[in-house]
């Protein structure tokens, strides 16, 4: 094996590492407060991610803290607010979406991942399945991919034929406005990865049997069609960026700093400001003296098996 050949072995040693580092952040996302932060991230300071873990987890953490002030000002206000996830497989849209919900309030802020339409569906108006997940007064909808499914997956696999895609090019600016008369606050991102970058996540859930079910046939059959999708990508931000309705491009090769990047982009997207809350106080515990709590027949417990 030539020097260069121990290099790139190296290299891609060290990528694996990385990736390993970044499912185990995600674990420990879930467990951390502020108070607990430096203490967990002393346990697992072995092993070098692409950013800063403490720099990473206190931002994260800084920036949720913002999308929950967000969210207290959606509903106190009844707001309206639609943010589009679009880009490749594996681009990282579902890891940021994730990281924006973790610690809201899922009956304010939800998440609509639509599935292939149905056949009726596919006989309605093509907006009006996405139409029916929109969001009342005091609401968050996060679309995990959206109406611009036939600028790209369906423009590619053949699903729709030219005159849909031509009459969706049409059609789309004019709906979107509608949403924005409405009173939708509407932002839309693409998250952008390199050909690599989309081999090297593929192949790692390929391998990795809690990330298997990611990817789908559709996500393989992609692979092999990058420029077609490339193409429609172009053709799709030449038509869709809109001066009242834009797209973001969002650098994702990165995944942590993509993360950040764009909730602290969204957040800037909102003239979100601080609701006053009327403290809470507990009301004292009223206790009755003639009620007595029956016994519990023990083969209704779960089994204590920790």
């Amino acid at each position: 094996m030539t020097a260069a050949d121990h290099t790139a072995e190296a290299a891609k040693r060290e990528r694996i590492i990385q990736e390993m580092a970044d499912n185990l952040d995600e674990e420990l996302e879930l467990e951390l407060d502020d108070s607990r932060l430096d203490d967990l991230l002393d346990e697992t300071n072995t092993l070098h991610p692409t950013l800063d873990r403490r720099l990473y987890f206190k931002e994260l953490l800084r920036l949720q803290g913002e999308l929950v002030r967000l969210q207290d000002w959606v509903q106190h206000e009844k707001k309206k607010v639609v943010v589009l996830f679009e880009g490749r497989d594996s681009a990282g849209k579902g890891g940021v979406i994730k990281r924006i919900t973790q610690r809201l309030n899922p009956r304010i802020c939800r998440v609509a991942a639509l599935p292939a339409p149905s056949e009726r569906e596919r006989t309605q108006w093509y907006f009006q399945r996405y139409v029916a997940h929109l969001p009342a007064g005091g609401e968050i909808v996060l679309f995990d991919r959206s109406w611009y499914n036939r600028a790209g997956v369906e423009r590619v696999m053949g699903f729709c034929t030219e005159e849909q895609y031509r009459e969706f090019f049409q059609s789309v600016p004019e709906f979107e406005r509608m949403l924005i008369r409405s009173g939708i606050i509407l932002v839309k991102y693409w998250f952008s990865i390199t050909d690599d970058e989309q081999q090297f996540r593929f192949t790692m859930r390929i391998q990795d049997p809690l990330k298997q079910w990611k990817l789908s046939p559709m996500d393989v059959e992609a692979r092999s069609r990058w420029e077609q999708y490339t193409k429609a990508k172009e053709t799709m931000l030449e038509h869709t960026h809109l001066p009242d309705s834009p797209w973001w491009i969002v650098d994702a090769v990165d995944k942590k700093r993509a993360r950040l990047n764009c909730i602290a982009h969204l957040l800037g997207q909102i003239p979100y400001q601080d609701v006053a809350r009327v403290q809470v106080v507990l009301p004292p515990r009223v206790r009755n003296p003639d009620y007595h709590r029956g016994p519990i027949p023990q083969e209704m417990y779960v089994p204590a098996r920790y």
